[in-house]
Parts: structure tokens; C-alpha cells; sequence
């Protein structure tokens, strides 16, 4: 039908308007994010990029989610408000035949959010915390940018590098200070990099250099040369291996687990495609608009349904990893959402009544 093919093709455009300035906006405040952490010598400069990239593709599924809902809600809020709707229902046309052609645009975008949320995400997640491992292993030595003093983890060594390489965590002209038991050691080093014992703890050593030792302000300095120094730079860090959090294990090995947490992570993922289709359902009757008041109260409901359906979500899957419900709690919320937009939809078919009188017919009550 014309009014079909017309729904379709404005949904697309404005869902590709809505996903660019949505991405937009949050890709933006996570560089803003990323380059402060940068700034300050928690991570490497060139693991900016690889980061925000590995964080978008892991929060895709809750921005096509949104997407899919505002996209919906703004498009039929028009129609309202253009009159176009009234038109369409004059013709004989009533809002349940619009579920259609809005199931239409929203299964194949459900779809993609299946594929993400059970498949993509958490290899993202994965490779996300194996490339921070891996800047952690030399952030001593190359998350600082060359000419910048930076202070360790621990607060008692600070470092100057003069140049970095970035082969083998190789470094050159490098100054240490060493403040560990109260005494002031300070090293100076042609050359440097940093290795990894077989206990797992990291090392930094240094080539070509000179120590001195001894307390600032007095002249009993020790002063030695050596060819090779070898100091500890943090606590034994194991290879990278397994996922280190349920969000970054393979979707296949939480089936058919006993673990509540595994459980709570199975059900989440199965959740977003779910919720896609359901608020997309919802904002069919929220998108009612009234011209002659003029009010947008419709969106400032559709707001808050939305984040009170995102939270009951988030608190069912934090109460079955915690093992106080099962996986029906978050079923229970879909069905919560099920009903509402079923309610609203039936309400909104004859808005010439009350909500309480439309209510009570649904309920069977004259």
C-alpha cells in the first residue's frame, strides 16, 4: 500500500538522521574521555583510536535500540500533528495496521542487534580488555608522551623518556627517581625497556647509565655506573588469557550454564533484540498527538517509559546474577512492556473516550 512504502522510507531516513547524531554525540564525549585519560599518562596515544572503536561496536546494540524508538515515536508524532493520520484513518485504516509496516523496518534492525549483542559484542569487549592489557604491560615507558615527566602507579618512581621507539617497549635518555623506603635513588640511562619475568612481574631495565643515591640537600651521594639495571615497575601481571568478565564471554559458553551471573549475562543479550521490537510496538500509541493542544506531553512519557524499562531491565539482570529470581524476572518486564503498549494501542484506537472508560472496556466492565 502507498501509505506503507511512505512509512518505510521516511522510518529510514529518519532513523539513519538519528543513529549519526546520536553516534556523533557519543563518540565525541568518549574521545573527550580518551584524550583526558591521554593527557594524563593513563593510556598510550595511539590506543585512542582502538579503544573508542572496540567501546562503540559494544554499545551498538542500546544506540540502535534508541534509534529504532525515537525514529518511530518521531515519525508517527508527525503524522499526528500534520493531520496525516486522521487521513489515514478516515480511509477505514486503524493503528493496528500499522504494526505491519512498522515490524517491517524494525526486524531486520532487531535482527542486527541479535547478531552484535550475541556475536560481535562480546569479541569486542575481549579484544577491548586484551589491548588495554597490553598498553598496561608498558605504560610506564610508552603511555607517556616523550618530553613529559610521569608518575607511577604506585606514587614512588617518576619517569623522564627523551625518545620512545615503540619496538619492543624500547626507550632512550631515560631518567627514574626512585623514592622507595625513604631513600631518593636517581637514575639516568642511555637506553631501556621493559620485560616480563616468568612470575609474571614486570621489569624495567635499563642500559648504559648512572645511580645516585642519597638525601636531597646533602653531599654523601653514592654514585655507581652500571651496564645493566634492572627495577621492578608493578605487581605480577598474568598473559592475557579468558575473558576476565561475563560481558566478553562467547555467547555459546553461557548456554545451558548453572552459573546465575552467566545466566543474567544469556539473558541480557536475548533481551535487546527483544526490547527493540517491543518499544518500537510502544511508540505506536505514544506517538498520539493532539493538535488542537498543542502539548508533547506524549514525548515526555515515551522518555520516561523508556529509562524505566531500561532500569527494570538492568535490575532484573543484576537480581538473577545475584541469585534472588530466575530468568523470568526479565521476561516479566517484557511482558510489563508488552501489556502497556497493548493497553495504549487499544486506547488510542477510540481516543474519542476517556482512559478510564477505554480502560474498563478492556476489562470487560460497562
Amino acid at each position: 500500500m502507498v501509505f506503507q512504502k511512505s512509512l518505510t522510507r521516511e522510518l529510514t531516513f529518519t532513523a539513519l538522521g538519528v543513529f549519526v547524531v546520536l553516534l556523533a554525540i557519543i563518540v565525541s564525549t568518549q574521545a573527550i574521555n580518551m584524550l583526558g585519560r591521554a593527557a594524563e599518562g593513563q593510556i598510550a596515544n595511539e590506543a585512542i583510536t582502538a579503544l573508542i572503536g572496540f567501546w562503540t561496536l559494544g554499545f551498538f546494540p542500546v544506540l540502535m535500540i534508541l534509534t529504532v524508538f525515537v525514529s518511530v515515536l518521531v515519525v508517527l508524532t508527525r503524522t499526528w500533528r500534520d493531520h496525516e493520520m486522521v487521513v489515514w484513518l478516515s480511509a477505514g485504516l486503524s493503528l493496528r495496521d500499522w504494526i505491519w509496516p512498522i515490524m517491517r523496518f524494525t526486524l531486520p534492525l532487531a535482527i542486527l542487534v541479535a547478531g552484535v549483542t550475541l556475536f560481535v559484542g562480546p569479541w569486542a569487549d575481549q579484544r577491548s580488555q586484551d589491548y588495554a592489557e597490553i598498553i598496561k604491560r608498558r605504560e610506564e615507558v610508552s603511555a607517556i608522551a616523550p618530553g613529559v615527566f610521569k608518575e607511577s602507579s604506585s606514587a614512588t618512581k617518576v619517569y623522564f623518556i627523551e625518545n620512545y621507539t615503540g619496538q619492543n617497549s624500547a626507550a632512550s635518555n631515560i631518567f627514574m627517581q626512585d623514592m622507595t623506603d625513604g631513600k631518593v635513588s636517581t637514575v639516568f640511562a642511555k637506553h631501556g625497556y621493559i620485560t616480563t619475568k616468568k612470575d609474571g612481574e614486570r621489569v624495567l631495565v635499563l642500559e648504559d647509565g648512572t645511580r645516585y643515591v642519597g638525601d636531597p640537600g646533602k653531599a654523601d651521594y653514592q654514585v655507581g655506573k652500571f651496564k645493566r639495571y634492572t627495577a621492578s615497575i608493578g605487581e605480577s601481571q598474568m598473559a592475557t588469557g579468558p575473558a576476565g568478565n561475563r560481558q566478553s564471554i562467547p555467547t555459546r559458553q553461557l548456554l545451558g550454564s548453572s552459573n546465575p551471573e552467566y545466566k543474567a549475562e544469556l539473558a541480557w543479550r536475548l533481551s535487546m533484540p527483544i526490547s527493540c521490537i517491543l518499544l518500537a510496538l510502544l511508540a505506536l500509541p505514544l506517538s498520539y498527538y493532539n493538535p488542537r493542544s498543542g502539548h508533547t506531553y506524549n514525548l515526555l512519557f515515551a522518555l520516561l517509559t523508556f529509562f524505566v524499562y531500561q532500569n527494570g531491565l538492568t535490575v532484573a539482570r543484576n537480581w538473577i546474577a545475584q541469585g534472588k529470581t530466575g530468568v523470568w524476572s526479565i521476561a516479566l518486564v517484557h511482558a510489563l512492556l508488552l501489556l502497556l503498549a497493548l493497553a495504549l494501542l487499544r486506547h488510542r484506537n477510540r481516543p474519542q473516550l476517556p482512559f478510564g472508560q477505554s480502560l474498563a472496556q478492556m476489562f470487560g466492565k460497562n
